[in-house]
């Protein structure tokens, strides 16, 4: 099972709150600057499985297309672990537009890789969700949210 998670390294409600000494407003100490995105943070590709997982792969700046997963999920990601794993490997995603492109279609097809059959957007079903939450509960936890990945 695969699937994206986004986490975002400002504070869910997009405010902060400051707890500070008399007369201190100013110290820089107290100031934390903010991006002007609404949705500054990271996209993650990971995958899951009964007997293990592949490494993260973080989807820098930019669109995820069809061409742009061919290129950065399936062929290092996907198809090796497939590899691994044998002919009991089946392949599930959540059939994102960029998943279900002809492009990705045909590779998997010509690598022989059989796909899972999965409503669409059915995140409540995925089990990887529950990995996304796990990993964002932890990155909200921090003291400071970190600066990169």
């Amino acid at each position: 099972m695969e699937g994206q998670g986004r986490f975002s390294l400002e504070c869910d409600t997009r405010r902060v709150l400051v707890w500070r000494d008399r007369g201190t407003q100013n110290n820089p100490a107290f100031v934390r600057e903010r991006s002007q995105y609404r949705r500054a943070g990271w996209m993650v590709w990971g995958g899951i499985s009964i007997g293990g997982r592949t490494d993260l792969h973080i989807i820098r700046n930019g669109t995820l297309t069809g061409r742009r997963y061919a290129d950065e999920i399936p062929r290092p990601h996907v198809i090796p672990y497939a590899e691994a794993i044998g002919d009991s490997f089946v392949f599930q995603d959540d059939n994102a537009r960029p998943h279900r492109s002809r492009l990705v279609e045909n590779m998997l097809e010509a690598e022989t890789i059989q796909r899972m059959e999965w409503p669409a957007c059915p995140t409540d079903l995925n089990p990887i969700e529950h990995v996304w939450d796990m990993l964002g509960r932890r990155i909200a936890a921090r003291p400071r949210p970190p600066a990169t990945v």
